[in-house]
């Protein structure tokens, strides 16, 4: 008994090939039925097994809206703990850099250096950005919780203000800790500190500039309103852009200063083709939006206790 191998590409559903491709698999299915369905005329005892479309299982496992006291919106003491730390081995690295600027009466190199630390501080966040909202997913090591949350912010991008100050700030808290600590214990630079004090700060407090971002205006400090209006933190008209179609934009969030110059040239875009043509990787940005990305408005039974 023999039966009729089937192509691999028939167990997976139209809907994720390629439109050019699509046509091509519709006619290997009927070519496919048709050898099947003269076989079997000739030959009646074979079993003829007939290629059937079936739908995959979903690539990402459905996420549940979060609510207004959802426990994955709120603050452990693990999570202030890291922020405490993190917070702590910033502000040792900003104040060996005054102290030692003091001391030399040295002070143009520290506050350039300072500056330097904001600037790139904004790029690295866009990079950062644009690889977690591109690549992985929920299983991929190390970067696999902030992926989920990112990927899950695109649905729901209200949920950031709900989260609580810690939750929203730990990780990237615990990776400035590892990184500053030992040049706080190995260096006494103040050029050094004042670009790594000031960076390694506005990259930590990146996640709380996206969520002012998509605060209500009426609701953020007015300091904060200030400070986006003067272009010094992200603005909500400009990461807003981030979450409209074709969702491959506006990806800095410190003070968004990059967003433009990269943007244009298509910095990122120029990444993702070399990606692409180098591992075989495509970006989630290439594929038609699906309902992952579509923003889903904020429901009552969203923000009450459940």
């Amino acid at each position: 008994m023999s039966i009729l191998p089937q192509h691999k590409y028939l167990t997976r559903s139209l809907t994720h090939v390629p439109k050019y491709h699509q046509s091509c698999l519709r006619r290997l299915v009927i070519c496919s039925a048709t050898t099947a369905t003269t076989k079997s005329s000739t030959k009646p005892t074979q079993l003829v097994n007939e290629p059937r479309l079936v739908n995959p299982p979903a690539l990402v496992s459905p996420i549940a809206p979060p609510f207004l006291n959802d426990p994955s919106l709120q603050s452990t003491w693990s999570h202030r703990l890291w922020v405490a730390t993190g917070c702590t081995t910033v502000l040792i690295s900003l104040a060996k850099a005054i102290v030692a600027a003091a001391d030399s009466h040295v002070w143009l190199q520290p506050i350039l250096a300072g500056y330097i630390g904001y600037i790139l501080a904004d790029l690295g966040s866009g990079v950062y950005h644009w690889g977690i909202d591109n690549y992985g997913d929920a299983s991929t090591p190390i970067f696999g919780g902030q992926i989920e949350a990112f990927q899950g912010h695109h649905k729901w991008p209200w949920t950031i203000t709900r989260r609580q100050f810690a939750n929203n700030l730990h990780a990237l808290a615990r990776a400035v800790t590892f990184c500053v600590l030992p040049i706080d214990l190995a260096c006494n630079d103040p050029t050094i500190h004042a670009f790594v004090g000031v960076c390694s700060g506005c990259i930590m407090f990146s996640q709380q500039f996206h969520a002012w971002a998509h605060g209500t205006k009426s609701k953020l400090p007015p300091l904060v309103v200030a400070l986006q209006d003067a272009g010094l933190l992200v603005s909500r008209a400009q990461h807003a852009a981030h979450h409209r179609p074709p969702y491959n934009n506006n990806y800095c969030i410190v003070s968004g200063i990059w967003n433009k110059l990269l943007d244009k040239q298509k910095t990122f875009e120029a990444l993702e083709m070399i990606l692409y043509f180098q591992l075989g990787v495509r970006p989630r940005s290439w594929s038609e939006p699906t309902s992952d990305w579509t923003e889903e408005v904020e429901a009552p039974a969203q923000v009450t206790v459940q």
